[in-house]
Parts: structure tokens; C-alpha cells; sequence
């Protein structure tokens, strides 16, 4: 019964692109054309179709052609510096991406059925996380399910789930957005750390208003950049100015500057743990919570609202939340001054 259900939904999904205005004289719909149309305007040119579909520009222009002839209607209107779709382009486009998605749904839960988890998962996440934490549970992830592909999109700016048709976002702030679903996957904790050869040669600070004397490693985004917080065991909060000559505005070169001993860094958890651990990095602070701009700070794992989860994305966030699970559990003693 499952099999008929799931093979009349792909039958409606084609039959629904079938209905689609064509000119009487076509006889086929070529999903292909449809998927190459709804690319060419999500990304505003042809080249960057060409460049998301590996294909050559020539060819995602001759399909665009074709797709206009077949419907006897122009659907783009081209000029020397952008695209824009025609009213009838508009109409058109709405209802393919629906199709597509009735018909990418009705494939996803076709292959459910077989069994183990396969297709492509799209994710994105930060660089810096990406590289620290997302790229060193591949191996894992790809043994224990070898019909997945992953598609990792890693980028600092906030990437639209829904527009870039991406299935999983990891994100290090709480997004307030009602359209996806959000599982806290880890509590962040921020420490102040500076390496052995660093303290050897300035001191170690023995406050945070200390800090105020040295020559702090900083990030140029708003409120890190002057202000570090920190807060007791009695819950009182702190604010210390910090200055200091580098500022980097990615957390690998935070990360490694401080090792190289430029000077202290306000770092998260997830990146510097096992230096703390091993002591190629000092918790200036091990009795106090730091931060660049709240104390609730947090791992979110992000994707699209909807009533039904593919298998290969399922499969994806269960192993995240588990490898994270995992994670938390451990007890890491850091050297502190």
C-alpha cells in the first residue's frame, strides 16, 4: 500500500507538470528546462545558472529558448544588465517551483521506502564551524550512511533556507524566524584565553579590568570590538574595555593568533577546547562566564517547516544532534592560572 500511495503521488506530480500551458504542438515536459527556468531567476543570470548547474552558458540560454517556444510566451525579459520576469513569467514560475517540490516530495518518500537514507543533504553553516566541527564528523557520517551526499555551504552571512534550497542550517545565534524549525543542539561558553609563551613574557591578568594593560586579540563586530562582559558566581555582570592592536574578523584567525601568542582572544568552546586541554592555551578567567554580547549563547541547528522530513535529512540531523549529545557529555579539565 505504501508503494501504490508514494507512486501515485510521483503520477500526480508528473501530471500536474503535464497540465502546465504548453503550446498544443508539445508533447513533453522536459523537468530539466523547468529546473534550469526557476534557477536562471532565483540567481538573476544566466552565467550564474550555468555556474550552479555545471553547464555552459550557451546551454541553460538554448533551453530558456526552448522552454519560451514550447509555451509561446516570453517569459524573461533580458536586457544588458539584468532579468526580469514577464507577468506571464511570473504566473509560470510560481506554479513550476510548487510542482517541483510536489514532485522532488513524492521522490523523497519513494525512496524511504528502499530503506537506507540517500540523496543530497544541503547544509550550511559558518566557516569557522564548518571547518572545526561539521568537516571531522564527515567520515562518520558517510560510513555510517553511504547513499548520502552532503552539499556544505559555508559562508559568515545568513543564507535563506527556503531561497537557496538549503536543508540544514547550523547557526551560532537563535534566529527568530516562525517558518523554520529550531533544535538547540549546545550551550556555547566563551573563555578569555592567551598562550603559555604570551603570559610567560606580559603576566597573566588577575581581573578583567586588568585586561585594560594588554594587548588584546579582537573582532570588529559590533560590541566585540571595545567590550568583553563577564559574570561571577553571584551573577554580577562586568563590562571591561579592551584594546589592542589586531583585529581579525574571523574566529580561525582569532584562534590562531592567540596560539602564536599575540595576546588574549574572547573564543567559544567548540574551537578551543582541546587547547585548553592540552595547554597550549591558558582560561584566563575559569571562575567567571564570558561574552562579546549576552550570556545565552548557544548551537542551532535550523531547517525548513514543513510536515514531512525526508529520510536523508533526517538521518542528517539525528547524527548532528547525537555527535553534539556526545559532546556535551564530555568533561574537559582546562589549566587555568
Amino acid at each position: 500500500m505504501e508503494n501504490s500511495s508514494s507512486e501515485r503521488k510521483i503520477d500526480g506530480a508528473l501530471a500536474r507538470l503535464h497540465a502546465l500551458p504548453l503550446n498544443l504542438s508539445s508533447t513533453v515536459v522536459d523537468t530539466e528546462q523547468l529546473r534550469t527556468f526557476v534557477e536562471v531567476v532565483r540567481l538573476g543570470s544566466f552565467a550564474s545558472a550555468a555556474r550552479q548547474l555545471e553547464t555552459d552558458p550557451s546551454v541553460v540560454t538554448r533551453s530558456i529558448a526552448a522552454l519560451e517556444k514550447d509555451l509561446g510566451i516570453r517569459l524573461l525579459e533580458r536586457t544588458t544588465r539584468r532579468l526580469a520576469l514577464t507577468e506571464a513569467g511570473a504566473s509560470y514560475h510560481d506554479s513550476v517551483c510548487t510542482l517541483l517540490k510536489d514532485l522532488q516530495r513524492a521522490c523523497d518518500e519513494a525512496r524511504d521506502l528502499a530503506g537506507q537514507p540517500e540523496g543530497v543533504v544541503r547544509v550550511t553553516t559558518s566557516t569557522t564551524y564548518g571547518n572545526t566541527v561539521i568537516i571531522p564528523m564527515l567520515p562518520a557520517l558517510c560510513e555510517a550512511y553511504p547513499g548520502l551526499q552532503i552539499d556544505l555551504l559555508l559562508t559568515d552571512a545568513v543564507v535563506d533556507l527556503v531561497a537557496q534550497r538549503v536543508d540544514v542550517a547550523l547557526r551560532l545565534r537563535q534566529v527568530v524566524d516562525s517558518s523554520l524549525v529550531g533544535t538547540r543542539l549546545a550551550r556555547i561558553r566563551y573563555h578569555v584565553c592567551a598562550s603559555p609563551v604570551y603570559l610567560k613574557k606580559h603576566g597573566a591578568p588577575r581581573t578583567p579590568a586588568d585586561l585594560a594593560a594588554h594587548d588584546c586579540i579582537r573582532c570588529p563586530l559590533p560590541g566585540y570590538r571595545t567590550q568583553w562582559k563577564f559574570r561571577g558566581p553571584t551573577g554580577a555582570v562586568e563590562v571591561v574595555d579592551v584594546a589592542g592592536r589586531l583585529i581579525l574578523s574571523n574566529s580561525l584567525g582569532l584562534h590562531r593568533a592567540s596560539l602564536d601568542g599575540m595576546g588574549p582572544a574572547l573564543l567559544p568552546d567548540w574551537l578551543v577546547g582541546p587547547d585548553l586541554a592540552a595547554g597550549r592555551l591558558i582560561d584566563l578567567f575559569p571562575g567567571r562566564e564570558a561574552t562579546p554580547t549576552d550570556f545565552d549563547n548557544s548551537i542551532w541547528l535550523l531547517h525548513t517547516s514543513r510536515s514531512y522530513v525526508p529520510n536523508r535529512v533526517r538521518a542528517f540531523i539525528d547524527f548532528v544532534k547525537r555527535r553534539h549529545g556526545a559532546a556535551q557529555e564530555m568533561i574537559v579539565r582546562t589549566p587555568s592560572v
